[in-house]
């Protein structure tokens, strides 16, 4: 039972970040032509050096939680401690803030330590906050409870870690 609940709540987080990674695209009829460009544009990864789970294992360590894992090929991890709650971190380089306020609902302006962001609850017991990593980028940290009676928790859980997180991430250029 325990085992199911822990798998449970581990595809639950990976749920909810890959849901809040991807952004919404629609469908335009016509005939698609490539768009002319004058400048050559070079993405840089606002995340280069920083690894989601070795970030979440290190601030984790001691407090009971699994070991972060991470089932997909983005910069993201999720910790599972038996009882009381998932956290997961990802660290997406080509969606900021905005977008994050277009894909949930319910968004709060928040801040973290200083620096810009945002909170939306995921579910009944999920909270996420994105911390803001200048105007293209954010970290996202996100608490989901494990048991129905904490899910008030979710949202200041979220928050706590977002806050010891922040320090580590990159400033903006």
């Amino acid at each position: 039972m325990e085992k199911q609940a822990r798998t449970a709540g581990a595809f639950a987080g990976i749920a909810c970040i890959a849901s809040l990674l991807t952004g919404c695209t629609s469908t335009v009829a016509g005939t698609a032509s490539p768009a002319t460009t004058t400048k050559a544009t070079t993405e840089v990864d606002a995340f280069a050096g920083l690894n989601a789970c070795q970030l979440l294992d290190q601030l984790t360590a001691g407090q009971g939680f699994n070991a972060g894992e991470n089932k997909s090929a983005r910069n993201q991890c999720v910790a599972l401690k038996s009882g009381f709650a998932t956290l997961a971190l990802a660290f997406d380089s080509t969606q900021g803030l905005s977008e994050f306020a277009v894909t949930n609902t319910g968004v709060v302006n928040s801040s973290i330590n200083g620096r810009d962001a945002m909170q939306a609850n995921t579910s009944a017991s999920g909270c996420a906050i994105a911390i803001g990593i200048g105007e293209h980028a954010r970290a996202l940290v996100v608490a989901t409870m494990v048991r129905f009676e904490d899910n008030a928790q979710a949202c200041p859980t979220a928050k706590a870690f977002a806050e010891r997180v922040e320090p580590i991430l990159p400033r903006t250029r």
